[in-house]
């Protein structure tokens, strides 16, 4: 059997409203900004992180991932994962499961334990999936998960897209 892949949609950037900023207005390769956003990650029903001393990083098409410093972040939630995967701006990626008593996720969370020189403020902060969680805020507005598996990026109401994820924009 001949496997195809999904047709290569064009990239055509949404409307730009304002307080928003396109995402493709963003910078490739991708940039690490510090952050006083009030971001929240829930699972298994409570805030298992919580911070304003976040890192975004931002790269053309993508909506922002989110870091957490280790100290804002339930201790004992983060269980070490054997995934591993290498991103050519900022370095080597290890991952996370969430694991609360009866509550599981895999690969939820990932950080950069060895980050690339640019990304070197956020050594050892973790950004989480926000489809793998209960749900994560930003300045307490519910997030909408990027599509795709591999993507972690945060949704608010203050990108715009198009955003890549979806079958047909991994040429992108």
């Amino acid at each position: 059997m001949r496997l195809t892949r999904p047709p290569r949609l064009p990239a055509t950037p949404d409307p730009v409203r304002p307080g928003q900023e396109s995402v493709w207005d963003f910078p490739r390769p991708a940039r690490l900004e510090p952050v006083s956003f009030h971001l929240v990650v829930q699972f298994a029903g409570r805030t298992i992180a919580e911070t304003r001393r976040g890192f975004r990083a931002i790269e053309t098409s993508h909506p922002p991932s989110y870091y957490f410093p280790p100290d804002d972040i339930e201790a004992g939630i983060l269980r070490p994962s054997s995934a591993r995967t290498l991103c050519e701006w900022k370095g080597g990626a290890v991952y996370f499961d969430l694991v609360e008593g009866e509550h599981a996720s895999h690969d939820a969370a990932w950080s950069y334990p060895h980050p690339a020189p640019d990304f070197a403020p956020a050594t050892g902060y973790v950004a989480f999936y926000p489809g793998r969680v209960d749900a994560c805020f930003v300045d307490g507005e519910k997030v909408t998960p990027q599509e795709g598996s591999f993507y972690g990026g945060w949704i608010t109401s203050h990108v715009a897209g198009q955003f890549k994820g979806p079958p047909g924009t991994a040429g992108w």
